[in-house]
């Protein structure tokens, strides 16, 4: 796997498995069977609605948190800072995690 170096030291995987589309009944399976054969970045986004289903396929897969670097987004309607900490939270909670790698704006513009 090659990775990219972010400014802030934290290695990125160059290559990541997204989930936008991905329903989810699928969800889970799809996830699994892309860490089986070696995805170690995960992209999802609150929008998405199938956070909960990434969060047990990584569960599931038995791969260590460390190794593995999991992105997802705040949705428009929760954005400013109590909005955006609470729905962030609650995206933690559902993935199963008690840190996320990246946390992206998902159509940013406004406060």
């Amino acid at each position: 796997m090659e990775y990219i170096t972010l400014s802030n030291g934290v290695k990125m995987p160059q290559l990541g498995y997204g989930v936008f589309q991905v329903t989810q009944e699928e969800c889970e399976r799809c996830v699994l069977d892309a860490l089986k054969v070696g995805y170690r970045s995960i992209d999802t986004a609150q929008s998405y609605f199938n956070e909960e289903q990434v969060g047990a396929a990584i569960e599931k897969s038995g791969i260590e948190r460390k190794d593995l670097f999991l992105t997802t987004k705040v949705w428009i309607e929760h954005y400013g800072y109590d909005a955006a900490k609470a729905s962030i939270l609650d995206s933690m909670k559902k993935l199963r995690t008690d840190y996320l790698d990246l946390c992206l704006l998902n159509q940013p513009y406004g406060d």
